[in-house]
């Protein structure tokens, strides 16, 4: 039973990747239309991820309305289908054809700053973070931490993906993956960084995001003592006709002698480009999977 219900999930995987590679040519009004009808499916079908993306929104802004935010919700299921079926353009598109998808806002001062600094680039899971760090990878080889997928077949697409332009170094997370980390940025290559995920108690502290106690990792104010690197945003905006990704100027002051009060800057800082987008942040995820000690879970029974 367990071999065929393997070979199954190979089977519809292959299916589903090859349907997907078939969109690279389309206008992206169609592949948007058919990204918006796969998500009235799935908010329908999978309903855990309905019902998490729900929870944590209630639990963000108790003082919306619940229609505004059951229409936020569907909103991040529209974009989540986009984004994934965009990577149709990442997978086949030709550099050129890349970067005429992914726009960049900060681009030559980015790029200054590099022969200058190491840089660290805080990108946030907004649904176009894939799009915005492969479409850097077209004029600039960086580093990043890569999570291995459990499906063998879609790890190899995505890995392949990142892979493509500038041979970019692929850190898998493990325990030691910080200090690959560090030697990468003190070889003078970027850092690309998603700072805002549950990882547990250890090495987490308790900051408030949108008024709620979130575990994270203080690790950009860390990285960037340890190596002497400049700390930038990349926030990547989906917009009607492909992504943009948006290169702040390096935070001034940063880091302190303060870890947990620069983990607190980075967070609320988030929460404000969050709310220009709030349907196309990965309300998906359990963010807040992790309670400080008494406090129950906050998705029973989801």
């Amino acid at each position: 039973m367990a071999k065929k219900k393997s070979a199954l999930n190979r089977f519809f995987s292959r299916c589903a990747i090859a349907m997907m590679k078939s969109t690279s040519g389309w206008k992206q009004s169609s592949r948007t239309r058919v990204a918006n009808w796969l998500a009235a499916v799935a908010w329908h079908v999978i309903p855990k991820r309905r019902k998490v993306t729900l929870r944590n929104l209630e639990l963000c802004f108790p003082d919306w309305p619940a229609e505004k935010r059951e229409e936020i919700a569907k909103g991040v299921f529209r974009n989540l289908l986009r984004a994934a079926i965009d990577h149709s353009v990442l997978i086949k598109g030709t550099r050129e054809e890349v970067q005429n998808y992914v726009k960049f806002e900060g681009k030559e001062e980015f790029l200054k700053l590099t022969q200058e600094h190491p840089v660290i680039v805080v990108t946030p899971h907004f649904v176009g973070l894939d799009q915005g760090g492969i479409g850097i990878n077209t004029f600039y080889r960086g580093c990043s931490l890569y999570q291995p997928q459990s499906n063998p077949l879609w790890d190899k697409v995505f890995y392949d993906a990142r892979k493509r332009f500038s041979d970019p170094v692929l850190i898998p997370k493990s325990n030691s993956a910080m200090k690959e980390v560090i030697r990468a940025i003190r070889s003078g290559l970027s850092f690309y960084y998603l700072p805002d995920m549950d990882h547990g108690k250890r090495n987490s502290i308790f900051v408030p995001f949108f008024g709620v106690p979130a575990a994270t990792l203080p690790m950009v104010s860390k990285l960037a003592k340890l190596t002497k690197a400049k700390v930038i945003w990349g926030i990547a905006e989906t917009t009607p006709d492909g992504y943009t990704m948006h290169l702040s100027a390096p935070l001034e002051n940063f880091p302190t002698d303060d870890a947990e009060a620069d983990t607190l800057r980075i967070t609320q800082e988030l929460e404000k480009f969050i709310l220009k987008h709030p349907d196309q942040y990965l309300w998906s995820h359990r963010r807040f999977k992790t309670r400080p000690d008494g406090e129950p879970s906050v998705y029973e029974n989801l």
